[in-house]
């Protein structure tokens, strides 16, 4: 972990360590107040330094994208706030100054023909070789837990062989993201693949101690990277790789692991709808499953399944007018 080095760098390590006794996760939103500290540092700031205009000009000078941007304002505005309260400083210089505007993120959504597709594709990518093959049928189960419960990259190759319970074929998901645990159900399909590949290390691995449901080397879990690789070869080979496209204020982004969360959890609110189920219902089941903080994190959603849907039916308007 890089320390700070700005002249404000003990009062960063106090408000980090403030967040911290909170119970607040501080890794994303230090990187954060990192970046504020080089800018900092780069522009050789002291106390003088910090008024409103210098924040304008490291707003204006920061290149990455207005989201990163804003994080980075949100994160030093926070941490001024905290030295108000100390009564470090009179003022937060940066109380007025406004975010950039954002551009939209689209994500990529995998319809359900794709996502059977893309697992069909991983697992045509397992290696028969008794030393590759249990690894990489680790790695599909990664995407296979992806694409069907939903989850999170990290989530699937943090599970611990103890925290799969196949009597009542649930997986159990320990302090991730929000430090939120839950134990969520898994399709019949899942425990029956979880099952074999249990098996098959069981008579493979005869001295297997890795404590991991999906294991790695040694006593490690899988590696993320290795995952990725198997899950960008797979889009590859389907034929939906895709670089990223901007349109205005619009981003498109390609397909990620990330995407099949997505993915899941739209497909889930369409499927829902189209069988004349409440929505409003399904959201807060939805928040929980997915381990969302916040049932707004899981709205997000509503606005995409609609979306898609309204797209298919223009789409399917369309071709009922080019037939006629």
């Amino acid at each position: 972990m890089k320390p700070f080095e700005s002249f404000l760098a003990p009062q960063l390590n106090d408000y980090i360590a403030h967040r911290q006794s909170q119970g607040y996760v501080i890794r994303a939103f230090r990187g954060h107040l990192q970046c504020f500290d080089r800018y900092m540092r780069d522009k050789e700031a002291d106390w003088r330094a910090l008024q409103p205009a210098f924040f304008l000009d490291m707003r204006a000078n920061l290149d990455m994208e207005a989201t990163s941007v804003n994080k980075v304002l949100s994160g030093a505005r926070l941490f001024f706030d905290f030295l108000v309260r100390r009564g470090d400083v009179a003022d937060n210089p940066l109380r007025d100054i406004p975010f950039l505007k954002e551009d939209i993120v689209v994500p990529f959504i995998f319809s359900p023909q794709q996502t059977d597709q893309l697992l069909q594709a991983v697992c045509k990518t397992v290696r028969r070789e008794e030393k590759l093959f249990l690894t990489d049928l680790a790695r599909y189960l990664a995407v296979l837990l992806l694409a069907r419960c939903g989850l999170r990259i990290s989530e699937p190759l943090g599970i611990m062989r103890q925290h799969y319970r196949r009597d009542d074929a649930t997986v159990y998901i320990e302090k991730t993201k929000f430090r939120k645990d839950r134990l969520i159900p898994s399709p019949s399909a899942v425990i029956t693949e979880i099952d074999n590949y249990l098996s098959l290390r069981k008579r493979l691995r005869h001295d297997d101690e890795n404590p991991y449901l999906l294991a790695g080397k040694g006593h490690r879990p899988l590696s993320e990277y290795d995952v990725r690789s198997f899950f960008r070869r797979a889009v590859k080979d389907i034929g939906l790789e895709q670089k990223r496209k901007i349109a205005g204020n619009l981003i498109f982004n390609p397909p990620t692991p990330h995407s099949l969360r997505h993915s899941f959890a739209v497909n889930t609110l369409i499927k829902i709808k189209e069988r004349g189920g409440s929505l409003r219902h399904a959201l807060p089941i939805l928040a929980t499953y997915l381990g969302h903080s916040e049932y707004k994190h899981t709205a997000i959603y509503l606005r995409v399944a609609d979306a898609l849907s309204r797209k298919r039916l223009l789409d399917f308007s369309l071709w009922q007018r080019r037939k006629t």
